[in-house]
């Protein structure tokens, strides 16, 4: 076999694919978060690289902002934040499952958070230290029972942060309280620094459930996901596709696959390098929508994987290489969608060029 030559090849050109990321609305979006958490202070979830946005940029926008707890669920995020924040203020949510992630933890100094005595006595056994401790208060996903919340070998973990999540914090159910009321007798029960139980919801839901450490996450990113966040969290995220093509369609002529849409007039298109592959999905067949200069641009037929088409007969002067911003706002987009916020930005893919405005 001929072995293939190693060559000084150019950097790859630009993308035609930008996520337009705002630090001044991610800041002020912290911000305001961190005043609703009343005593606690606001924490950030920066999982799923910033939830699609990019967890090394964000995380310096919000330590700068203020924030000093950090929340991650898989060892493979560290390694993004761990130049950005203090190893001792990043938390680990899937805990270690074996020795190399409790070694793992112990040779970085990032908080690994226990879910179960097992994981609780593996880290033990690997030289304890500080760590968190999650407790399942009705969830039935990660954490220790409430049953176990009494075991021995708590008391010899030296817990900095000991959480528990909320499960339906954006909707006004009994299940909130009752949450509420096992996460007290976790306080007394666990002895901790600080305690945790609210995310982005649950900071609305009001003094009882902020405890020491608030956890935002998607309403740092833009996400609506309560109405007492309407007109206090503002838009981060503009994705942003180029246009390939522009293409001069008769009245009758068919507009993508399956034929879906047909033109009942001359019209002018253009063909945008985004499609399902890059997270805007099928779903936004016929009723996406996208702006240039001020003025809205109705998508038409089928999304492809690699291609959208839009109506641009309303603005002539947009042509070939020019940027077409979709309209994002999360929650609009999550209504018009069908898609959860969480979805519309994580699904996000790494076609897109991240860029932070100055």
């Amino acid at each position: 076999m001929t072995a293939i030559t190693s060559l000084p090849f150019p950097p790859a050109p630009s993308s035609s694919l930008r996520l337009q990321l705002d630090p001044h609305a991610l800041a002020a979006n912290w911000q305001v978060l961190h005043a609703m958490s009343g005593s606690a202070a606001a924490g950030a979830a920066v999982k799923a690289d910033a939830y699609g946005l990019g967890a090394a940029r964000v995380s310096q926008v919000l330590w700068a902002a203020g924030c000093r707890d950090f929340f991650v669920a898989h060892w493979g995020e560290v390694a993004d934040i761990l130049p950005h924040v203090p190893a001792d203020r990043i938390a680990v949510l899937h805990g270690p499952r074996n020795q190399e992630e409790a070694a793992y933890a112990r040779a970085t100094g990032v908080r690994p958070v226990l879910n179960s005595l097992e994981q609780a006595r593996r880290w033990l056994d690997s030289g304890g230290g500080p760590c968190h401790l999650m407790v399942d208060t009705g969830m039935s996903r990660l954490g220790l029972a409430m049953d176990d919340i009494g075991d021995e070998a708590l008391s010899r973990l030296e817990i900095d942060i000991c959480l528990s999540h909320l499960a339906s914090a954006d909707e006004d159910v009994p299940q909130n309280e009752v949450q509420r009321g096992r996460f007290a007798v976790v306080r007394t029960a666990v002895a901790a620094q600080r305690y945790s139980l609210a995310n982005s919801a649950g900071i609305a839901l009001g003094s009882g459930y902020h405890a020491d450490v608030t956890r935002p996450g998607i309403s740092l990113y833009g996400g609506v996901v309560r109405p007492e966040f309407s007109g206090k969290i503002s838009q981060v995220a503009r994705p942003e596709a180029a246009i390939v093509q522009v293409r001069m369609l008769q009245r009758g002529d068919k507009v993508g696959y399956n034929a879906l849409f047909s033109a009942d007039r001359p019209m002018r298109v253009g063909v945008l390098t985004l499609g399902y592959a890059d997270g805007y999905l099928r779903c936004w067949t016929g009723r996406g929508k996208f702006e240039w200069n001020g003025k809205e641009l109705q998508v038409l037929g089928r999304i492809s994987m690699d291609l959208t088409i839009v109506d641009i007969s309303s603005v002539p002067d947009c042509g070939e290489g020019d940027w077409l911003t979709a309209s994002y706002d999360l929650s609009d987009a999550a209504q018009a969608s069908g898609l959860s916020q969480y979805e519309l930005l994580t699904g996000l893919g790494r076609r897109f060029s991240r860029q932070f405005e100055h």
